[in-house]
């Protein structure tokens, strides 16, 4: 979702939603009811060609009738409008619309001049600032499709700054106002019938019709009597079987053969005519000016028009003046399709409407979730889909095949998928206690500067967290101060990977290991990162993962897993998550319900091949943040060497006057976060874990915020933070 705030009269607030599947009764039920849509537009016709084009279509809502929650499932309020769209990342151009004779914006009936061009410049907004495009091809739906008066996005073109790219010539008859048909084509209709040329009608499950039809089409095409179909034989009976009413195929025939024939997509107020031919017996007789006579006269004389198609040579380039001048003889007139050029740059779209909206009020999110979903679409709701269908939704394939596929990506031996992140630590430590000598009691090392879930894990394994304090420098555990830490009763480090940023792990293994110390990473804010070229979750002796949806790999709910290399571990984690019981059915150690479902795991395999891709971008990020905070009262942690493959959860930066700057940038639409309110060893249900004084962790409670850092910005809405950051100032 993109949430854009103007200052125009119509729209006080814009919300643009990227369509996924969960929209699409709410895209048919308004393309029904536009003002110049035709069924072309409808989603199962769009969504059939989401295999060749990466769809990116819109829906734009009008904010202030939606209401103020704009992460809930969105219906028909307020939706001014719907956008049609492919993109193609490899030319950074948007396209309205690829796989389609036409596409553009589609408006309701009610929708004025001036917010038709405020709507469209939102979405070249989405289009600049979301997908980082630089171009768009727009091809506006023809006029003669509606019967309202139309064209109002051809001014906001203009006022874009539009240029024409292309021009395509197509011939339509006027039927409520017909002229008359020449001496010519109706001789050659009679030559037709002389010779016994007859009409006929494929119907949809007709596969033998189809066949040989296209079979005569493909041949007349080889010949150089038209260009190249968009859809091969299989498509077009596919399409015919789900669209009967709108796309039928007539033929002429001789003695059962085929001579001619044309598939005719029914619109609104439109017949429109595709895939013309006519074999060599088929053009000495007329058999096409049997069929369009037959077409005009007959068939569609009750619709507004009838459009004969492009009139385009073989090439592509030239007019075919042959078939342009039999059209004429049936009464055709030119109509002309264009396609135009937007430059998506900030001067041609920014001063687009009388009160341009300022992309300074545009409201960064901290984790736009609906927008990160959005971005796996179509292959998360099939994801999720399949699994419906399967009808399966405790641990079964899915469950198994993600944890394969994240053991693989870790490097590790074993994965075992739960229910959270925080069961995913408590059972890992538990799991050590059943396995070895430890008792209830017995002391964890941990980062004071964590989150309370990992301390909450612990105290659920009945064991002692024993406090380390971070460094200034990194946030990351000081392990000199560690060392201090040790007693008898000394049996674990957990490592928190804070932030995306791996802990010393080196100097911590070592250590460990030189004492008999299991060491156990928590990995929920690292997913992917690698240190000295191995990853997170193949570190130490065992991790700990969440998936909470707000993390770099997030599923929809809650979800966790465990990674080891020690088969009994993961097999005694394993068995605790469900319930404890063996696979014979017996009581073995203590358990609990921690069982993954089937939906997350589909939802995390539909991810984590991009989970790379994601992290290099936050990456980027993080290095302008780095860059380009200059202000003295904001300070930057010292950033790891290129080598180390940190990624980032959130950016984190220090400022002694942290809520202060966190309300200067929300006032300025910048959303942070805050990790922890309060220092872990403060918090009063933790008071007990918690008796050293802790001076360095205290600090960092109260002076550390967190930058958004999501692979789905842009640079410059990075540069915008940072322009923010370094205009606070505060008299201390």
């Amino acid at each position: 979702m993109y949430l854009v705030t103007g200052r125009c009269q119509y729209f006080t607030r814009m919300i643009v939603v990227p369509y996924s599947l969960s929209y699409k009764e709410v895209w048919d039920a308004f393309v029904l009811e536009s003002k110049n849509a035709t069924f072309l537009l409808r989603r199962d016709f769009m969504d059939y060609h989401a295999d060749r084009f990466f769809d990116c279509s819109l829906l734009i809502y009008d904010g202030e009738a939606t209401g103020e929650d704009a992460l809930r499932p969105q219906g028909r309020d307020g939706l001014k409008a719907v956008f049609p769209a492919n993109w193609v990342e490899e030319e950074r151009t948007v396209y309205s619309h690829q796989g389609l004779t036409y596409g553009g914006l589609v408006v309701g009936v009610e929708i004025t001049q001036q917010e038709v061009l405020t709507v469209m410049q939102k979405v070249m907004q989405y289009y600049r600032d979301m997908l980082q495009a630089t171009t768009m091809i727009y091809k506006p739906i023809p006029y003669i499709y509606s019967p309202y008066p139309t064209g109002e996005d051809l001014y906001a073109l203009y006022r874009a700054g539009a240029s024409l790219s292309m021009r395509t010539v197509s011939s339509v008859v006027s039927l409520r106002n017909p002229l008359r048909m020449r001496t010519l084509r109706r001789r050659q209709a009679r030559k037709a019938l002389d010779h016994n040329f007859y009409i006929d009608r494929i119907i949809e499950n007709d596969r033998q019709g189809i066949h040989e039809y296209w079979t005569l089409l493909t041949e007349v095409l080889e010949q150089g009597h038209g260009a190249h179909p968009v859809h091969s034989e299989e498509e077009i009976a596919l399409l015919m079987g789900r669209f009967p009413r709108e796309i039928k195929m007539y033929l002429v025939k001789h003695d059962q053969r085929i001579v001619a024939g044309c598939v005719v997509f029914v619109t609104r107020q439109v017949a429109h005519i595709q895939y013309i031919a006519a074999g060599a017996e088929g053009r000495k007789y007329g058999a096409l000016d049997l069929l369009f006579r037959h077409l005009i006269n007959e068939r569609y004389k009750q619709m507004e028009y009838l459009d004969f198609g492009r009139s385009m040579a073989p090439d592509g380039v030239s007019l075919n003046e042959g078939l342009i001048f039999q059209k004429e003889g049936f009464g055709a007139r030119t109509v002309c399709y264009d396609g135009y050029e937007v430059a998506l740059t900030d001067e041609a779209i920014d001063t687009m409407t009388d009160t341009p909206t300022d992309k300074e009020d545009n409201l960064i999110r901290f984790a736009d979730l609906r927008a990160m979903n959005d971005s796996f679409e179509p292959r998360l709701t099939q994801a999720i889909k399949h699994v419906m269908i399967a009808g399966g939704y405790v641990p079964g394939a899915r469950v198994h095949d993600f944890e394969e596929q994240f053991a693989a990506y870790c490097g590790a031996r074993n994965c075992v998928l739960v229910a959270n992140g925080m069961d995913a630590l408590t059972l890992t430590l538990r799991a050590y206690k059943a396995l070895g000598d430890w008792q209830d009691g017995d002391e964890v090392i941990v980062p004071a500067n964590v989150h309370r879930a990992t301390l909450l894990a612990i105290g659920e394994a009945r064991l002692k967290p024993v406090f380390c304090e971070p460094t200034m420098r990194d946030y990351m555990p000081d392990v000199g101060y560690m060392k201090k830490l040790l007693t008898e009763r000394t049996r674990a480090v957990v490592a928190v990977h804070l932030f995306g940023r791996v802990c010393p792990m080196e100097p911590i293994r070592t250590w460990a290991a030189e004492h008999a110390l299991r060491v156990v990473e928590e990995g929920s804010h690292a997913h992917g990162a690698t240190y000295r070229g191995q990853r997170v979750g193949h570190l130490a002796d065992a991790a700990s993962f969440s998936f909470h949806p707000t993390l770099n790999l997030g599923a929809l709910g809650d979800a966790g897993c465990v990674t080891t290399d020690d088969d009994r571990l993961a097999d005694t984690v394993r068995r605790m998550a469900n319930y404890g019981g063996a696979p014979q059915g017996e009581c073995c150690c203590g358990g609990i319900n921690s069982q993954p479902d089937e939906l997350q795991a589909a939802v995390l395999s539909v991810k984590l091949p991009r989970l790379d891709a994601d992290n290099e971008r936050r990456r980027h990020l993080a290095r302008l943040y780095a860059e380009g905070i200059q202000n003295p009262l904001v300070t930057v942690p010292s950033l790891p060497p290129v080598t180390e493959g940190y990624v980032y959860y959130g950016f984190p930066v220090r400022c002694p006057a942290r809520e202060q700057l966190q309300q200067f940038l929300l006032e300025r639409g910048i959303q942070t976060s805050v990790h922890c309110p309060a220092a872990s060893n403060g918090q009063n249900s933790l008071c007990e874990m918690g008796e050293r004084r802790l001076p360095v962790t205290a600090r960092l409670h109260r002076e550390v915020i967190l930058l958004p850092v999501s692979p789905l910005m842009t640079d410059e809405q990075v540069r915008r933070i940072v322009k923010a950051l370094n205009e606070f100032n505060i008299d201390l």
